[in-house]
Order: C-alpha cells, then sequence, then structure tokens
C-alpha cells in the first residue's frame, strides 16, 4: 500500500544555500535527495519494522541502515547501497551517494557495493516528476519515492505567500510495515525535513 505527504521544503532550500556558501573549493555540496536519505536513516532508528524484511514467512528487523539509492545506470536501474547512514554526517552521505553514482555510470560499481540494503530511496525530482510510487525491492519491506521540489503558493499565518513543497511517497510491504506505522514514519520524516537541524549538524 501507498502513503503520500508533501513536505514544506523552505528551510532545507535556505540550510543547503548555507551549506554552500560556506563550502570549500572543490568541496561536495549535499543534495536535497542527501538530505532525505540522512533522515530517513535517523526515521529507519526511530520505526525499525520501516527497516525489516519478508522471509520465508516471517518478518526479520535488520541490525544496521544501509540505504540503497536508485541510479540510472547505462541499460537498468541500479540500486548501490550506503552503508550505516544513520551514523554518517550529511557531507559524507553526499561524498559517497556521489561516488556510487559515478561507478553505477561507467560500470565500475561491484557487487558489495550493490548488496545489503535495508530500505531503498528512488528520487525522479530531477526530471521534474510532481508524485510517484516506486516499487519494493524485495526482500525490503518499504522503499520512498522522491519527487521534485517545487514553487508553490502557500498560506502562512493566514496570508498566501511563495513555498517550496515536495511530496513524497511511501510504498509498504503491508506483511511488515502496517499503515500505523508507515505514518509514524512519514511523520517523523517530515520533521526532520521541515527543521533539518539534525540533519545539517
Amino acid at each position: 500500500f501507498y502513503l503520500t505527504t508533501e513536505i514544506d521544503m523552505s528551510s532545507c532550500v535556505e540550510g543547503r544555500k548555507a551549506l554552500k556558501k560556506s563550502a570549500g573549493e572543490g568541496a561536495v555540496v549535499p543534495s536535497f535527495n542527501d538530505m532525505v536519505v540522512k533522515a530517513c536513516a535517523l526515521a529507519l532508528r526511530e520505526h525499525p519494522r520501516a527497516n525489516g524484511a519478508y522471509r520465508d514467512g516471517r518478518f526479520e528487523l535488520y541490525s544496521r541502515v544501509n540505504i540503497g539509492i536508485a541510479v540510472a545506470g547505462q541499460d537498468a536501474l541500479v540500486v548501490p547501497t550506503v552503508f550505516d547512514a544513520d551514523r554518517k554526517g550529511l557531507r559524507q552521505i553526499a561524498t559517497e551517494s556521489r561516488q556510487l553514482a559515478a561507478k553505477v555510470r561507467d560500470a565500475s560499481i561491484t557487487p558489495p557495493e550493490l548488496s545489503g540494503a535495508t530500505f531503498t530511496v528512488s528520487n525522479l525530482g530531477m526530471y521534474g516528476v510532481e508524485r510517484f510510487s516506486a516499487v519494493i525491492n524485495p526482500p525490503q519491506a518499504a522503499i520512498l519515492a522522491v519527487s521534485a521540489v517545487r514553487e508553490e503558493p502557500v498560506v502562512r499565518h493566514g496570508m498566501v505567500a511563495p513555498g517550496k513543497r515536495m511530496k513524497l511517497t511511501l510504498s509498504c510491504d503491508h506483511r511488515v510495515v502496517d499503515g500505523a506505522v508507515g505514518a509514524q514514519f512519514l511523520r517523523v520524516l517530515r520533521q526532520l525535513l521541515e527543521r533539518p537541524v539534525r540533519l545539517l549538524a
């Protein structure tokens, strides 16, 4: 089943601007997707059932939080892994993600780098996609579909103002993740992205 939420990305937009301004020459500037990966890792730590799998008629919970990031390869979608993403800083996640994506594109990615993911993030925002639902990678219990950050009119304090909005859709295997767990996971994700202090630290 599928759950969709909308995120106010204004703080992430400003936070990324600040990171870009303070970055040294040639330094990696985290993308919005890197922020989502970090937020997912922290949310999975709080809601471990979303970091589970369904095998042989029963569910199991993973002890590590390893985030797969879907990358368009030459002939197929490839999902390399950022291991222990909950223990890594945002810049480290950004650096590893770019290295893995580059390896996918030049076909130098290795089998160990493609294994061990416990949850997957699929982002089509760079193509302007407003909303989509991603297919779960078995035996994982869930996958998050990330759409474009769009400038839209929003109501703040009774006034219409420009805002930055992004839709996230969580695909869940109901045998492991029920509606309440999925909704709680998305709530934590929304809180982290709308107040990204924990992500940017």
